[in-house]
C-alpha cells in the first residue's frame, strides 16, 4: 500500500496541474453563486477568521440546516466537512466486538473509522442488476445481529447513483431498531436526487443524517458539513468531537448564504449536471463503455470498462496525463473495482466536452501503458 506521503504528492500534483478538470471527486465546480462569494468576502474583510466559531455552529446556520432537511425537532451539529461528522459518529458508537454493516460499494472512510475503533465491517454486495444495484431489506436483515452498532446507508449511493424509496428507508430504520443499532443515513448527494426521503422524516429515533456542503454548494476546500439527529444523539456525538473550537467561520457564512439561495442555485446546477450526464452517456457508449445506472441520482456516473479491454486504472492515468481527473473503481470497492471508472458531472460544460472528446484517446493510450503509478 502506498504511504501517506505518496498520496499527498498525488493530490498536490493534481492541484499543480494548470486548468485541471476535476471530474473524480464528485465536487461541484459550477462557478459560485454571487451571494455565496460575497458572504465569504465580507467575512474575510471583517476579519471574522480571527475568532473561533461557536462549537456546534452558528445558531442561524443550525436552524437553516434543519429547516432545509425538513427534520422537525432534530438538531444540527456543524462539522469540519461531512467526513468529520461520520468520524465523530463512528468514534462514539463503534467498539471492539461490534459491527458496522454497509453496502459494497459504499463510501470507504466510515469503514476505516469503524475498524480503527475496533469494530468489524460487514459489507453487503449490491453491484447487481438483479436488485437494481440496491440493498434490499431482506439482505440487510440477514447481515445484522445483536453485535451491530451501526448500519451505514449512503443514499444516493456513491458511486452507483441509485436512490432508495421512502418504504425502503423506513424498512432499514426498522431493522436497525430491531437490533438496537444506530442508522446513519449519509445524504451527501440528496440535492441531486428526485424524491429523496431523509430517514429523520420517517424514523427520527435512533437515526442520524450526515450532510456535506462540498457537493451541492461547491465548498469542498472550505471543509464544512453537518450531522442532524434528535438532541440526545447530538449530545452523545458532540461529546466525541475533536472539533471543539467549531468549523470555519468563513465556510459557515458561505453555507448560510448558500441555503438562502438554494432553490435558484440548484436549479442551474442540476440543469448543467443533467446536460453533462447526457453528453457523457452518449460518448461512453460510443467508445465501447456501458452505463449500468444511466439515471444517476448523484452528480456522477459509473462507466463499465469491460468492453474496452483495458483496466480502469489505465484509463484514469491516461486521462490524468491530459489534465482530466476521473476515478478508478477500486477507490470505492475491492470486489467490483475492476469493472468501472467513475466520472463526476457537476462541472462546467467545457470540462464534460473535454472528457467526451478525449475518451476514445484515453482508451487508446491506456492500451500502451505498462507501469501505472499509484492512484487514490
Amino acid at each position: 500500500m502506498a504511504d501517506a506521503r505518496t498520496r499527498n504528492r498525488y493530490f498536490d500534483d493534481l492541484f499543480s496541474t494548470p486548468d485541471l478538470a476535476w471530474m473524480g471527486q464528485n465536487t461541484n465546480h459550477v462557478p459560485a453563486h454571487p451571494a455565496v462569494a460575497e458572504a465569504m468576502i465580507r467575512s474575510v474583510e471583517a476579519g471574522e477568521f480571527n475568532a473561533y466559531a461557536p462549537p456546534m455552529g452558528f445558531e442561524a446556520l443550525r436552524s437553516a440546516i434543519v429547516a432545509d432537511l425538513g427534520a422537525g425537532s432534530a438538531e444540527a451539529l456543524v462539522t469540519e466537512g461531512g467526513v468529520n461528522a461520520l468520524a465523530m459518529i463512528c468514534k462514539a458508537r463503534a467498539k471492539p466486538g461490534t459491527t458496522l454493516v454497509t453496502t459494497d460499494p459504499t463510501w470507504k472512510w466510515p469503514c476505516l473509522f469503524a475498524e480503527q475503533a475496533g469494530a468489524e465491517v460487514v459489507q453487503i454486495p449490491i453491484y447487481d442488476p438483479a436488485t437494481s444495484f440496491k440493498l434490499t431489506p431482506e439482505a440487510l436483515r440477514a447481515a445484522v445481529d445483536e453485535r451491530c452498532a451501526i448500519i451505514y446507508i449512503v443514499d444516493p449511493n456513491n458511486p452507483l447513483g441509485i436512490r432508495y424509496e421512502r418504504e425502503e428507508i423506513t424498512a432499514f430504520a426498522e431493522i436497525a431498531r430491531s437490533v438496537g443499532a444506530l442508522m446513519i443515513h449519509d445524504c451527501t448527494y440528496r440535492d441531486f436526487a428526485d424524491g429523496h426521503t431523509p430517514v429523520l422524516q420517517v424514523a427520527p429515533e435512533g437515526t442520524v443524517v450526515s450532510l456535506s456542503f462540498s457537493k451541492w454548494l461547491g465548498l469542498a476546500g472550505m471543509r464544512i458539513g453537518t450531522l442532524v439527529a434528535e438532541p440526545k444523539l447530538v449530545d452523545e456525538f458532540s461529546a466525541a468531537s475533536t472539533s471543539v473550537l467549531g468549523a470555519s467561520v468563513v465556510a459557515q457564512r458561505a453555507a448560510m448564504a448558500g441555503l438562502s439561495v438554494k432553490p435558484e442555485w440548484m436549479q442551474e446546477v442540476r440543469r448543467l449536471d443533467r446536460a453533462n450526464k447526457a453528453m457523457i452517456v452518449t460518448a461512453a457508449e460510443t467508445a465501447g463503455l456501458s452505463v449500468p445506472v444511466p439515471v444517476s441520482h448523484g452528480n456522477f456516473l459509473v462507466l463499465e470498462t469491460a468492453g474496452t479491454g483495458v483496466s480502469p486504472e489505465a484509463i484514469v492515468e491516461a486521462a490524468r496525463r491530459e489534465g482530466v481527473m476521473i476515478r478508478q473503481g477500486r477507490y470505492h470497492t475491492a470486489a467490483f473495482g475492476d469493472r468501472f471508472i467513475k466520472v463526476s458531472t457537476s462541472v462546467p460544460g467545457a470540462w464534460a466536452e473535454r472528457f467526451c472528446e478525449g475518451l476514445p484517446r484515453y482508451i487508446e493510450t491506456a492500451r500502451t501503458l505498462n507501469d501505472i503509478p499509484a492512484l487514490f
